[in-house]
């Protein structure tokens, strides 16, 4: 049961016949694993912490540089050297002291990624690697866990929810081939900051909106957005027959 302070905190919300006291207490009673504190880890942190979200795992062995204070939001000048995800915890607890926030300040290996999506309800993809993407992947898929991915770099954004448990939900390995070009990544190419902060609190609605079933989410979908023109494209997306992770159905760890 929600206490007075968390009716009056998520007001706002529970006002919304979508969410109601029904979808408040989903949301706090989810755990979410977002991997990547940078510009999209960002958005999605400030938003899922001032939201509710009961339990916020935070994952990313980098340090908070000069350089990324132009787009990741959740950093300050103060905190440069700090650990992202201490930097990030000191936020989030500070935004709302509600919560319980799990930092990890590692490169997760195979095994400790699998057993981190095990224990949770939902994943958000907030890397700019092409080989951390194919094993968040590839351990949602194994475990049947939600996965939220979004990119951003230069001009130009995307986003998509991945449902493994959802009959015909295609993974992200059927939209993209392992060894893609992996030097696409802003320290390389660039980034406007207010897109990240775009395709980050896009990634964070979606996440709420699979966590407690609210309207229709970007399953089966890609969400594309040209911030030159200011432009929108939605692709529908379909399950690969042949793809080497979701089309098995075991895959292996």
């Amino acid at each position: 049961m929600l206490s007075d302070d968390q009716l009056l905190r998520y007001s706002r919300q529970i006002m919304l016949p979508d969410v109601d006291i029904d979808g408040q207490e989903r949301w706090l009673a989810s755990k979410v694993l977002i991997i990547g504190l940078g510009g999209l880890g960002s958005p999605v942190s400030l938003y899922l912490a001032a939201a509710g979200i009961g339990e916020l795992v935070l994952v990313d062995d980098d340090q908070v540089d000069l350089s990324n204070l132009q787009r990741q939001v959740v950093h300050t000048t103060a905190r440069i050297g700090m650990k992202k995800v201490d930097s990030a915890a000191q936020m989030l607890r500070d935004i709302n002291p509600d919560i319980n926030i799990v930092t990890r300040a590692e490169r997760l290996g195979a095994d400790a990624l699998q057993a981190l999506v095990a224990q949770v309800d939902l994943v958000l993809d907030c890397t700019d690697n092409f080989a951390t993407r194919f094993a968040v992947n590839h351990a949602c898929v194994k475990h049947k866990k939600p996965l939220v991915s979004g990119a951003a770099i230069r001009m130009e954004g995307q986003i998509a929810v991945y449902q493994p448990g959802v009959e015909g939900s295609p993974c992200y390995q059927c939209l993209y081939t392992e060894g893609d070009d992996e030097t696409l990544t802003c320290s390389e190419s660039g980034v406007l900051s207010p897109l990240v902060g775009i395709i980050g609190s896009m990634q964070a609605l979606e996440a709420l909106k699979v966590l407690a079933n609210i309207g229709t989410t970007l399953t089966g979908r890609l969400l594309l957005l040209d911030a030159k023109h200011m432009e929108w494209r939605s692709l529908k997306l379909k399950q690969d027959p042949a793809c080497p992770v979701c089309a098995n159905k075991e895959v292996s760890a």
